[in-house]
């Protein structure tokens, strides 16, 4: 009885170890450091289903450990979002958790009905499927899907053009599952070279791609400046406005004659403006506001033929019967709040494209959920709730080259980001206000994650942050000059623009979509092998 309380102690202690190093092997790719521990992170994870059998219990111990692990991951890599909010990284941790867990545990009770091979086509479906959810649901959060980790290695993932980051998690889960059974079975041969293939046949390829790429010289390019204003992300919308528009001009003084496109970041502009002319919101009658009218002057003495993109605060209004979803309503009149970037040329034209991909409990919370749990909504500054969003991707004309404003969250969704690409994007902007959470690894795990669009849609990216990080980014992903944490300044490069159209671009994501199929489809082969099985007609 006592060596059967010490195995049991034992083995619990094992499990302990295996599911710890399973939450450390998955992090580093979201903290600064290389993402090549995620090729074995779910290793100790698959041991640990290993270990127990099919009976209700053991599922429950099952459960437990993974909820562990996967608990442990989200806090090692998104404990910052703590700065902004406490809130925050605990309602994040527990939607991630529970896909993480659907996921994970649905390969467990399967492999346990059915065997491993079903097993794992499981995984790798249910694990790339609830990724997916992250980026198509309202309440979207796709920070830690799995391909997003290599965004410090874009040498190995250059093939990201063919898959986007999905490729990625599929890579990473056929990985581990090759190094498990090289694990379980060391001493035949044929596991160590199907996991060798499996780990260094894609690395090889990206290394050719990487190459190829490298000698690569686009036929035009364009002079791309980038503003950093460094203002306080908290004062800047309680601020002094005056000295934000003075901070603003001072700096734009500084960008060079030959510049063609001038970026300032996410609301960059302080205030809210009614569309399409711009007015002051308070004022409606009285024409384009002075902020627009200074800042196209500015344009036309300095820089007449350059185009400058800000991110803004604007508001449309509406006649009840075109009213939308996402509409307020105030004195009888219907409007919504937008979170824009606007294109603003010497001429005064204006062009605009409204954030279509909103950052969960600050701009998207539809109306019930704020009222209901308003103690809960993320306080970033600006306008809180539910804000209009943008349908699609928007391109940007200016002097015959097209470009894309994308703002901040947008550049976490590589689908919607080449929608500014299928709209005939020939480089692309990333606006961003990004100092919410002080110096953390978050703004600049969000600028490498941008090194991920650039391959998958071959496209130049140039980034203009509030505070954080600007820079530029090359087709290729390399990074070029950037601006830090609490930097000042401009900065200004010849940006290549491309029309080519990656596989990615064209068919956006489908292994994710694939991905669902085959989940159905594992889920219905165990349902029916189980009642076979009941019914003696299978062994």
């Amino acid at each position: 009885m006592f060596i059967f309380a010490d195995v049991k102690k034992s083995l619990t202690v094992r499990r302990l170890i295996a599911v710890l190093l399973s939450a450390l092997l998955l992090s580093p790719g979201w903290l600064s450091l290389s993402g090549f521990t995620l090729l074995a992170a779910f290793v100790p994870l698959l041991w640990v289903s290993n270990s127990y059998d099919g009976s209700r219990r053991a599922w429950w111990g099952m459960f437990g450990w993974a909820a562990l692990a996967f608990v442990l991951w989200n806090v090692a890599t998104i404990w910052w979002i703590w700065f902004a909010t406490p809130v925050g990284p605990i309602a994040a941790t527990l939607a991630s958790t529970t896909l993480n867990l659907f996921a994970f545990m649905l390969f467990h009770t399967v492999s346990k009905s059915t065997g491993r091979g079903v097993g794992y086509a499981t995984l790798i479906a249910a694990w790339i499927a609830t990724e997916y959810a992250y980026t198509v649901s309202d309440f979207s959060w796709p920070w830690l899907v799995l391909g997003n980790g290599f965004s410090h290695d874009v040498w190995a993932v250059q093939w990201y053009e063919f898959t986007g980051v999905f490729g990625g998690s599929l890579w990473v889960l056929l990985c581990n599952i090759a190094f498990f059974e090289v694990w379980r079975e060391w001493r035949r041969m044929a596991r160590w070279i199907v996991a060798g293939c499996v780990v260094a046949l894609p690395m090889i390829g990206s290394s050719v791609i990487w190459l190829r790429e490298g000698r690569r010289t686009a036929e035009r390019s364009v002079a791309v400046s980038i503003i950093q204003p460094n203002v306080d992300c908290y004062e800047k919308f309680s601020g002094d406005e005056e000295a934000q528009e003075e901070n603003i001009h001072d700096l734009l003084a500084e960008v060079p004659a030959e510049a063609e496109f001038i970026l300032l970041p996410e609301t960059a502009v302080p205030g809210y403006y009614r569309e399409p002319e711009l007015t002051d919101v308070y004022f409606p009658d009285g024409g384009t506001s002075e902020v627009w009218l200074r800042l196209a002057d500015s344009l036309r003495s300095a820089h007449p033929d350059a185009l400058l993109v800000t991110g803004a605060n604007t508001m449309r209004f509406y006649g009840a019967a075109k009213m939308t979803p996402t509409a307020r309503m105030r004195a009888g009149t219907y409007y919504d709040y937008f979170n824009t970037a606007v294109g603003l040329d010497s001429t005064g034209r204006v062009q605009i494209h409204h954030k279509g991909r909103l950052v969960i409990g600050v701009e998207n919370t539809p109306t019930w959920v704020f009222d209901a749990l308003r103690f809960l909504v993320i306080d970033l500054g600006g306008t809180l709730g539910q804000i209009g969003k943008g349908e699609h991707g928007t391109a940007f004309e200016h002097n015959g080259v097209r470009m894309g404003p994308a703002i901040c969250y947008e550049g976490l969704y590589g689908d919607f980001f080449g929608d500014f690409v299928r709209r005939g994007a020939q480089f692309m902007a990333i606006v961003s206000n990004d100092g919410w959470w002080g110096d953390t690894p978050g703004y600049r795990h969000l600028f490498t994650i941008s090194r991920l669009r650039a391959i998958e849609h071959r496209r130049a990216i140039a980034r203009s942050a509030n505070t954080g990080r600007s820079g530029f980014i090359s087709p290729r992903g390399d990074v070029g000059e950037t601006l830090g944490w609490e930097e000042r300044g401009v900065l200004t490069a010849r940006v290549p623009l491309e029309t080519r159209t990656t596989v990615y671009t064209r068919y956006g994501d489908y292994i994710a979509r694939i991905a669902v199929f085959l989940m159905v489809l594992c889920v219905l082969y165990a349902v029916v092998y189980r009642v076979k099985r009941k019914n003696h007609l299978v062994p």
